[in-house]
């Protein structure tokens, strides 16, 4: 019996590894319903086709982050791939058979007046820079340049976008709507946008938007 058990273990460790390398490849090789291009055109006329392609690739990589944090919140540091988020939301029964395959639960999108308390909004937001840092082998306390989704909204010129700089001098002492990505990972936050999780805990963070909940 005693070998019984321990042949179990490995078994269903294996099985779990397949079950998430799975959904990794859902949310890799999923096709988001045409209207959040259009949607996103609608929104900021200006982004091209490739542009918008981008953003939508930080939609994926957003959504391959709350993946990896299993139940704990990940803020949402674009507006851009935020408006993506939204527009899916209203494709119900896609978005539901999307988070239930892809992250393995509801994906709630919680507005930021909503979250618990300023303290789960910057733990949200430095979840998501180091998740975000680490896909991208960026050294979280270390970074030589922003990963996607905290670069995204500067990139695209998204006039009411969250922006980020390294330099966080430069951040405080220019632009008002400018946040600091480099101290992220310590004791002050700063940037941030809107999260989403499932209910553990929940927020964004200075200059967010929205945060996310789930069952």
């Amino acid at each position: 019996m005693l070998f019984l058990g321990l042949t179990l273990v490995p078994a269903g460790l294996l099985l779990r590894r397949s079950r998430l390398r799975a959904r990794e490849r859902f949310i890799e090789g999923y096709a988001f319903p045409q209207r959040l291009r259009r949607k996103l055109a609608e929104r900021y006329p200006h982004l091209s086709e490739q542009q918008t392609a981008h953003a939508l690739l930080g939609l994926r990589q957003y959504f391959q982050l709350c993946r990896q944090a299993r139940r704990r919140m990940v803020a949402m540091p674009s507006q851009a791939v935020d408006v993506l988020w939204h527009e899916f939301i209203l494709h119900t029964r896609q978005y539901q058979q999307f988070c239930s395959q892809g992250i393995g639960r509801f994906l709630h999108h919680v507005p930021s007046e909503a979250m618990a308390s300023p303290t789960l909004a910057q733990q949200g937001i430095r979840r998501a820079w180091r998740l975000a840092c680490l896909a991208e082998g960026i050294a979280p306390r270390a970074p030589e340049r922003l990963p996607l989704l905290f670069a995204l909204d500067a990139e695209l010129a998204i006039a009411d976008g969250f922006h980020y700089s390294l330099n966080c001098r430069e951040g405080r002492s220019g632009q008002s709507d400018t946040y600091c990505a480099g101290h992220i990972g310590c004791s002050s936050g700063c940037g941030g946008g809107c999260g989403g999780s499932s209910g553990s805990d929940s927020g964004g963070d200075g200059g967010g938007g929205c945060g996310g909940g789930g069952d």
